[in-house]
Formats: C-alpha cells, sequence, structure tokens
C-alpha cells in the first residue's frame, strides 16, 4: 500500500489546520519543536475516531507518541516515506531433515499490524506472512501454515474451538510432528483449556502462542514467542496442550504451561501467563528444545491414538459473586435456558444467603451449578463453615482447585458430551490434565510483593 492521496489522513479540526499552517504532511519524516523539547520521526495518520488535539508520532525508537496541538510551535519535514506496511507472504524452504509442523493462524496480536486508517491493532497477517516477518523459524523446522481465523482473541467462542480441534486432528492424522495455534493472549487460557478436554491422548505437542506487542513495536516479543512455540512443537517431548509465552519479563527464556492450569494475570506485561495453583511444566529458548521442570507430563508418542471430544454447550456461564449480589442475576440465567453456572465464590466457596433460594430452584430444575474460588490459589472447601455446607445440600458441587475460567470451559464441554447430571458430574471431578490437583505445591503460590526490603533486594541481586 502506499501513501494516501489526502495528504492530512484522518486529521480534523485544529490537528488538520495545524499541519496545513505548518506544511506538514501524514507519512513525513520530521522534526517537531515543541514548548518543552523536539521530537523526531513520521507522522502517522490519526484515528478516524479519535479527538482533534493531537499529532501522532512514531518516532525513531518505534514508538508512537500524540503531542498535543496547542504545545506544536514548528514542523520541519526531512523526508517523506510511503506507507508500506504489509509483509509479503514467503514460501517456507523445505528441509527433509527437520521435522514439519502445522502453525495454525486463529488472529491476534501475534499476527497483527497497526492499522494507521484507525490507530488499532488489527489481525491481518497470514501464517505466510509470520514466516515472511521470522525467517529464523525455518532454522527449526518444516512449517505449513493454515489460517483458520483472523479474529481478536474476545470474539473466539465455542465454534473456534470446534472448527480448531478438528483441524488439529486431522493435522496429527497426516502425521505432523507438533502443531502452533497463534492466538490472541486476552482468551489464549479459555482455548488451551477447551483444547485440553476435546484433544486427549495427544501424540504429539499441541502449543498455543500469542505476543502481548505487535510486530511493528520494537519491544515485540512475536518472533522469541513463535521461535519457543516452534522449538516446542518440533522437538519437545511434551506431548500436551501447552502454553508457550515469556517466562521473566525480560527475552531469556519462555514457560510451557499446561493448557488447564494458566491465566493471563497481566494487562501488558509480556510475562503476562502464569500458572497458578502448581508450577510449570518446563522452560524453552529459540536456541534449543524444552527443557522440562517436572516429569509428570505426557511423553511424545507418535504410535498414540488420539481421541477427538469435539463438543461444547454454549448455554453455561461464569458468575463471579461479590457482596450484595442480587437473586434476579441466577434468575435470570434459569429464565434464559441456562444449562450450567460456574460461581467464582468468596474465601472457601461462598456467596451471601439471599443466592440460596435462586441456587436451590436452579439445581432442582436441573441446571448444573459448579463453586470455585475466585482467590485462584486454593481450594473449594466447602464443609468447613456453614455457609459452605448449605450451597452444598442445595445441590452446589464444589471443584476443588479448578482454576473459574478452566472450570466455565470444561462445564459447556462436559454438557456437551452428556446431559445426565451425574455422568456430567462425574466428567467434572475427574481430572483430564491437571485441572484439579491433589495438592498444590509448596512452591506453586509465589507472590514478591512490590516495595519490600527483601524483595527489593531480590530483584537487584538476581532480576536481569
Amino acid at each position: 500500500m502506499t501513501d494516501t492521496p489526502d495528504p492530512y489522513k484522518g486529521y480534523r479540526g485544529r490537528g488538520r489546520e495545524l499541519l496545513k499552517r505548518l506544511g506538514a504532511r501524514v507519512w513525513s519524516d520530521c522534526t517537531i519543536t515543541t514548548d518543552t523539547g523536539e521530537f523526531s520521526g513520521i507522522i502517522l495518520p490519526r484515528s478516524e475516531q479519535a479527538d482533534d488535539r493531537h499529532i501522532v508520532l512514531k518516532m525513531n525508537t518505534g514508538y508512537n507518541i500524540g503531542i498535543a496541538v496547542e504545545r506544536i510551535q514548528s514542523i520541519v519535514e526531512h523526508d517523506y516515506k510511503e506507507a508500506h506496511y504489509k509483509i509479503p507472504e514467503q514460501e517456507f524452504p523445505f528441509d527433509p531433515a527437520k521435522p514439519n509442523v502445522t502453525l495454525l493462524g486463529t488472529g491476534g496480536t501475534i499476527a497483527s499490524r497497526l492499522d494507521y486508517r484507525t490507530g488499532a491493532v488489527i489481525p491481518a497477517f497470514s501464517p505466510g506472512e509470520l514466516y515472511g516477518a521470522c525467517p529464523e523459524l525455518a532454522d527449526i523446522c518444516n512449517l505449513e501454515t493454515k489460517k483458520l481465523f483472523g479474529v481478536f482473541s474476545e470474539n473466539m467462542g465455542p465454534e473456534q474451538y470446534l472448527i480448531t480441534a478438528r483441524e488439529i486432528a486431522k493435522q496429527i492424522e497426516n502425521g505432523v510432528a507438533g502443531i502452533i495455534i497463534g492466538h490472541g493472549t486476552d482468551t489464549l487460557h479459555h482455548t488451551a483449556a477447551a483444547m485440553s478436554y476435546m484433544l486427549q491422548d495427544l501424540p504429539v505437542p499441541v502449543i498455543l502462542v500469542g505476543s502481548q506487542r505487535s510486530s511493528d513495536r520494537p519491544s515485540s516479543d512475536a518472533a522469541f514467542n513463535l521461535q519457543c512455540a516452534a522449538q516446542s512443537a518440533a522437538h519437545g517431548e511434551l506431548a500436551e496442550v501447552l502454553v508457550c509465552m515469556f517466562g521473566p519479563t525480560s527475552d531469556r527464556y519462555n514457560l510451557l504451561h499446561r493448557g488447564t492450569r494458566v491465566r493471563k494475570m497481566h494487562s501488558s506485561y509480556r510475562s503476562t501467563f502464569r500458572t497458578l495453583g502448581d508450577t510449570p511444566l518446563a522452560t524453552v529458548t529459540p536456541e534449543a528444545p524444552p527443557e522440562p521442570l517436572r516429569r509428570d507430563f505426557t511423553r511424545r508418542d507418535p504410535e498414540r491414538k488420539l481421541n477427538l471430544y469435539d463438543v461444547f454447550e454454549e448455554r453455561v456461564a461464569i458468575v463471579y459473586y461479590y457482596p450484595n449480589m442480587q437473586p434476579d442475576i441466577i434468575e435470570s440465567l434459569i429464565d434464559n435456558g441456562y444449562k450450567g453456572i460456574v460461581i467464582a465464590g468468596t474465601g472457601l466457596g461462598h456467596v451471601n444467603k439471599p443466592l440460596y433460594e435462586p441456587l436451590r430452584k436452579a439445581c432442582e430444575s436441573g441446571v448444573q451449578v459448579y463453586m470455585t474460588v475466585q482467590t485462584l490459589w486454593g481450594y473449594a472447601q466447602m464443609y468447613v463453615y456453614d455457609t459452605g455446607r448449605d450451597l452444598m445440600e442445595l445441590g452446589v458441587v464444589p471443584l476443588a482447585n479448578m482454576l473459574p475460567e478452566a472450570a466455565y470451559i470444561k462445564l459447556g464441554w462436559a454438557l456437551g458430551m452428556s446431559d445426565d447430571a451425574e455422568r456430567v458430574k462425574e466428567l467434572m471431578l475427574t481430572p483430564v490434565n491437571g485441572e484439579i490437583t491433589e495438592r498444590e505445591q509448596y512452591n506453586a503460590y509465589v507472590v514478591l510483593q512490590g516495595g519490600l526490603p527483601e524483595v527489593d533486594a531480590f530483584l537487584h541481586d538476581h532480576w536481569r
């Protein structure tokens, strides 16, 4: 794509008037002088939905900033650059000595670029373009790519889960050494849980990978994550559904998290994914296969037969309890025909007394109701206090230390497997792949509370 015919693309009002008056154009390489200093970079088109009070500049560091119109004193244009931001697809080189891996694209930041029309990051890279952006992948494996979707992860749901699981089964039937799923990070852990339940007895690794920062940013983690995912899929011994993302905040290594025990824990850190109530399975770098941290994982075995359970009941809800929650929240789910409810309760698995009657009604009408804890670490132990025991008498079933999101996904899957209440309960309480653990390891609950002297000393000495 080349530069737009409108030299002030996206700018209106005061911003457009300023650019005209100072003789500056969108895509010009310039220096902007303000009352606080000088800023050099390329003037970007403005979002059509944005205000008219700022000029957007992509600085030489690669970061975008907005400069208030009233602070700009002058703009000196040094050069003019065409708006080329599409990476062409390239045919992946084939090496018969390397394992064959399939990358399934679903969208998200790892497969995205900046849309200079709106200023938003949009799904735009096809999997083939990912190789154009990261040719180092060819040093690791032979990569076939297939684009399943082009959506942000908030738009992933049961329809996409089923299509993805079936495509993975097809790729395994074709004999690939491993599978990578490129996915947006926001709901990546939901999809990881869905794949864990739908794809059982995997013979090869299935690696979900995303990136927190888009490929046009100098701090992007996309290429590093992709290379680590390729190493895990092509050469790793861990034949499970795994999430492969940054371990520390720097690009030293990635962690491999079990798909039922992982959760996104920070909105912007590259090291956002954490294994909760357990420990990660392995570390991995772009240069070498995964190094296991534990031994209790399913090992690669190409002769093992995959069991595909591609079902999902959509009429399932997750309810995060809060003080003074009113009965109509639960009643509305019953009235709208929901078949299952997962509650993220307080403490050991509690809700207030006004919810008792609608929960009794739900259980008696055949709605499956399960309890998890919103603390994320720890177990739903509803036999300890009267509240928990009362809820269990109503029919609410505790789910030990299953994460709320993993429980929500599993209940949708279990209700797809059977409409018999006892069979659903059996499925929910029988671990598929670590979503319930007998105990939490002593080092599975680690919180570094910033600001404490001992934590600051530890970070100073060890965090690089």
